[in-house]
């Protein structure tokens, strides 16, 4: 062991750790641009490579009213070229006024850049890049037009009563539909670059006022920690973000709908956007923001409250009406009627297999069924659940493998799930099935109960950026009561408190 251990620390000093150097392409978009159009233009050719590149266009003009050779540069797939020929082009070439060639270039909408690698990463945002001969900066035009779906209904997170409206893959207008809903000077929308190569932006959305610092401030120093070429999406960022990454429990907030997200920020949350990503990011999120729906809010008092009940009771059918079917009919027949005893007991005579094997095979296949139904164009999708849930179900009773009230209680259970609108917390009910099943198939209810304990140990022992998993129930908050129960509108006069917003009263009580 010894010489291991000393040939071990002697391969260390030998090959210190990889360090990634400076390449010459770093090195090199660090420099300021030449004045030479000539060379600077070789320089482009030669990053962009041109003219393999086709989706690359360098024009070459010269500017009428001050008689010099320029270049423009565009990226054509993701700029407005129809504007920059109208607006920018034609007018350089044409006129012979030279005071308007310079009012031009001296436009407020025009921006400059002498540094190479600012001057690239306006040109992969679609923007127009105007070299002069004998001026060692560029001029930048907005010219960006990347194309993308327009504003369409939320198709995961669905409200009968409510707005329609859901966030699409391009930032800019989902910014656009929260201040639509936000229209306070406090708004501050950060945006900042999370990845090296690919460059894509991410936008921090808040209130100023009302959002906490120290929160802001944790959420700042862990999205300038990545270190990574390229995230793509929100999905992706997601993993990099959270605390707990192996946790079955969810403690960042994903939502498609702009309202909801306007709701959150007003109360002092954090919402990321993206661009590439049709949804945002709520940070921090406890256990309630994921039960909770946006139609809670917009049906009335009585309705709001019955339609949670409904939602609380699926959650617990859903988690536990097949564990407790095979911990019952295992090790707790004293619990059942006579006569219901009697029931089963015949349906199960012929049935070949254990119950706690029967219920696996008929969850297995209901989750097989739910996917396939998901993954299939739309057209086909309710087939393969009808053919699945009756077809199959009504073979299998007939083929003598499952009984009868096994189907019945599976089925019940798999759709209570569906009541469960929020993706990740439906992903946890739906796995946490499994240990609960093969526990009462083991230990019965006693096995069932310390399970269900130890998950309520470890849910209360969960934080999302600082904040405890179940807030406001543990610990008490006393200035937010919406749990399980909500309360009128006009009665919600304080934020919640576990978030410590710098403004925590939202209006003035009666």
């Amino acid at each position: 062991m010894r010489v291991k251990r000393f040939f071990k620390k002697l391969l260390k000093e030998e090959h210190p750790p990889f360090e990634k150097a400076a390449t010459e392409d770093d090195l090199l978009k660090k420099k300021q641009i030449d004045s030479s159009l000539a060379d600077t233009m070789e320089l482009f050719k030669k990053i962009y490579y041109v003219p393999n590149n086709s989706d690359v266009n360098i024009r070459y003009i010269e500017i009428g009213g001050i008689k010099k050779n320029a270049a423009v540069i565009t990226i054509s797939s993701i700029s407005n070229t129809k504007l920059i020929e109208e607006l920018v082009i034609r007018p350089l070439l044409i006129n012979e006024d030279e005071s308007k060639e310079i009012e031009l270039l001296l436009s407020p909408q025009v921006r400059k850049a002498d540094v190479i690698e600012d001057i690239l990463v306006e040109i992969n945002n679609g923007n127009t890049t105007l070299f002069v001969d004998g001026e060692p900066y560029a001029y930048i035009i907005s010219s960006g037009n990347f194309q993308g779906r327009s504003v369409e209904k939320a198709e995961n997170e669905v409200v009968v009563k409510g707005p329609k409206e859901s966030f699409n893959e391009q930032a800019m207008t989902n910014i656009s539909l929260i201040r639509k809903r936000i229209r306070d000077e406090k708004l501050i929308v950060e945006s900042t670059t999370i990845s090296k190569r690919a460059k894509n932006e991410l936008y921090l959305v808040y209130i100023k006022d009302i959002a906490n610092e120290e929160l802001i401030t944790n959420i700042k120093n862990k999205l300038n920690s990545l270190d990574i070429d390229s995230i793509q999406n929100l999905s992706v960022l997601e993993e990099y973000l959270e605390d707990h990454i192996y946790s079955l429990f969810p403690t960042i907030l994903y939502t498609e709908r702009p309202d909801r997200a306007s709701e959150f920020i007003e109360d002092g949350f954090i919402v990321l956007l993206m661009d590439n990503s049709p949804d945002s990011l709520i940070l921090p999120a406890t256990f309630w923001s994921f039960f909770h729906n946006s139609e809670d809010h917009y049906l009335r008092f009585l309705f709001g409250n019955f339609i949670r009940i409904l939602r609380l009771m699926a959650l617990f059918i859903t988690l536990f009406i097949s564990a407790i079917y095979i911990a019952i009919t295992n090790y707790h027949v004293e619990m059942i009627p006579a006569d219901l005893l009697l029931a089963i007991s015949s349906t199960r005579e012929i049935v070949p297999f254990p119950s706690l094997v029967e219920i696996l095979m008929l969850e297995i296949a209901f989750e097989l069924i739910r996917e396939g139904g998901l993954r299939v164009p739309k057209p086909i999708g309710p087939t393969i659940g009808i053919v699945g849930a009756l077809i199959l179900g009504q073979a299998a009773v007939q083929a003598n493998l499952v009984s009868p009230l096994v189907v019945i209680i599976v089925a019940l259970g798999g759709l209570s799930s569906f009541a469960i609108g929020d993706t990740n917390l439906n992903y946890t009910v739906r796995l946490l099935r499994f240990p609960f099943l093969i526990s009462a198939g083991v230990f019965g209810l006693f096995g069932l109960t310390a399970l269900f304990t130890i998950c309520l140990l470890y849910v209360t022992s969960i934080k999302s950026f600082g904040v405890p998993y179940l807030a406001p129930m543990t610990p008490n908050d006393s200035t937010a009561k919406d749990t399980i129960f909500r309360r009128l509108v006009k009665n919600e006069l304080f934020r919640p408190g576990y978030l410590k917003p710098k403004d925590i009263e939202k209006k003035a009580g009666e």
